[in-house]
């Protein structure tokens, strides 16, 4: 199945085998784990074998865990993921998480790319609620979620395994009733 969902400066499209070089590059960075608990790959082989079950995710008819390559429009780079998990068709709910290049952050980016992303999950796959979570010392992406509107609703204690040690996490959430400050799908008025 093919996706491809555009914003101002980038191209989002599901993962290929082909993006293995650039998701090793990105996933190898301490900067992109410092506050995510995947860890770094020993080598090219353990992404790859991180990526194949996004990739066969990514080929099912109902997709139910979308793994993006983000793309610079510019020069095609890959310069992140983005990834949006659909829980159970009865709740419409989807959580949402990101892994930016460092060279791209503090730039907008993300920001843009989450605004777009929140509005496909409600506007294309009629969730009801987007979630997210992050380190609570995860300062930036606390900014970008905030950024789009989504609510910080709660505090989950050492939940999330770092290599720096147990981290909290703030839980986040959007819901299609919530203003979306960043939208993409309505007209802003003058």
């Amino acid at each position: 199945m093919a996706i491809e969902i555009s914003t101002k400066r980038t191209r989002l499209r599901l993962i290929e085998l082909s993006d293995l070089n650039s998701i090793h590059k990105l996933l190898s960075l301490a900067e992109t784990d410092e506050y995510n608990a995947l860890g770094i790959p020993k080598n090219i082989e353990e992404t790859k074998s991180i990526i194949e079950p996004w990739i066969a995710e990514n080929e099912l008819n109902n997709i139910c865990n979308y793994t993006f390559a983000i793309e610079n429009t510019l020069n095609n780079d890959v310069i992140g993921l983005f990834g949006l998990k659909l829980g159970s068709e009865k709740y419409k709910r989807g959580e949402i998480w990101y892994k930016i290049h460092p060279d791209n952050w503090n730039k907008g980016i993300a920001t843009e790319v989450l605004a777009k992303m929140i509005d496909y999950g409600f506007d294309v796959l009629n969730l009801h609620r987007i979630q997210a979570g992050c380190a609570v010392e995860n300062i930036g992406s606390v900014k970008v979620l905030e950024k789009v509107g989504m609510i910080r609703e709660g505090r989950g204690r050492q939940i999330l395994p770092l290599e720096s040690g147990w981290s909290d996490n703030f839980e986040y959430s959007i819901l299609e009733t919530d203003k979306r400050k960043l939208s993409t799908s309505k007209k802003k008025p003058h």
